[in-house]
C-alpha cells in the first residue's frame, strides 16, 4: 500500500479518517496559511476558491518532501458571499453566532490529494446551513457548557454535538460540514493504491 500523509495537525479531521479506518500519519503543512489566503482575496478568488486553493497548497508543501499520498484540506464559511475566518476568542465566537442567527451561510470543504509536485486529485464539498433564531438564553447556555472548545470551530459551532441544536436546515454532506468530504476521497485513496480494494 501507498503510504498516506495527512498534512494537517487538524485533530478534527485526523478523526474522521482514524474512524474510516484510514491508515495515515499527520504532518503539518508548515506553510503561511494567512499569507497565501491573503494572496488569493487580493487575486479576487471566491471563499470556495480559497478553500480549494489552500487545500491544494497544505498537500503540496508536505508532498514534495514525504514520498505518499498526502491529503491537504481546508474549509471556508461564506455568509452573503463574505469571507469569515475562524473567531480569534470566545467572545468573538459568540458574536459570530449572533451574526448567524436566523441566517443562512455557506461551508465550503476542500481536500485535495499531492504526490511528489502535482495534485492528483481534489474535491469540494459544498453546504448550505440556516441558523434557527435561537434566544439569548439558549446562547448563554451554549455558550456555557461549550466553553473554549468552540473558537476552534470554523462556525462556533460542533455539528456533531450539542452545536447540532443551532439549525433550522441543513444541506450538505456531513463529511464535508465536519471539514473533510471523505466518501470521494476513501474511492480515491482506493484508486491510488491508498487503501485496499
Amino acid at each position: 500500500m501507498t503510504p498516506i500523509v495527512l498534512a494537517s495537525a487538524s485533530a478534527s479531521r485526523a478523526a474522521i479518517l482514524r474512524g474510516a479506518g484510514v491508515p495515515f500519519s499527520a504532518v503539518a503543512s508548515g506553510f503561511d496559511e494567512d499569507r497565501a489566503k491573503a494572496r488569493l482575496l487580493a487575486g479576487g478568488a471566491s471563499p470556495r476558491d480559497i478553500a480549494v486553493g489552500l487545500a491544494d497548497e497544505k498537500a503540496l508543501a508536505v508532498s514534495g518532501r514525504i514520498d505518499a499520498l498526502v491529503i491537504g484540506a481546508d474549509q471556508t464559511l461564506a455568509l452573503d458571499g463574505v469571507l469569515h475566518d475562524k473567531t480569534a476568542d470566545i467572545e468573538a465566537t459568540r458574536a459570530r453566532l449572533e451574526t448567524l442567527r436566523g441566517r443562512t451561510h455557506s461551508l465550503h470543504a476542500a481536500v485535495a490529494v499531492a504526490r511528489g509536485d502535482h495534485v492528483l486529485w481534489r474535491d469540494v464539498g459544498d453546504a448550505r446551513m440556516t441558523v434557527r433564531a435561537f434566544s439569548p438564553a439558549f446562547l448563554d447556555d451554549y455558550m456555557g457548557t461549550q466553553g473554549e472548545a468552540l473558537a476552534s470551530s470554523l462556525g462556533g459551532y460542533c455539528l456533531e454535538g450539542a452545536g447540532a441544536q443551532l439549525f433550522d436546515e441543513i444541506e450538505g454532506d456531513y463529511f464535508s460540514i465536519l471539514g473533510l468530504p471523505l466518501i470521494g476521497l476513501l474511492g480515491f485513496l482506493r484508486q491510488a493504491g491508498g487503501l485496499p480494494q
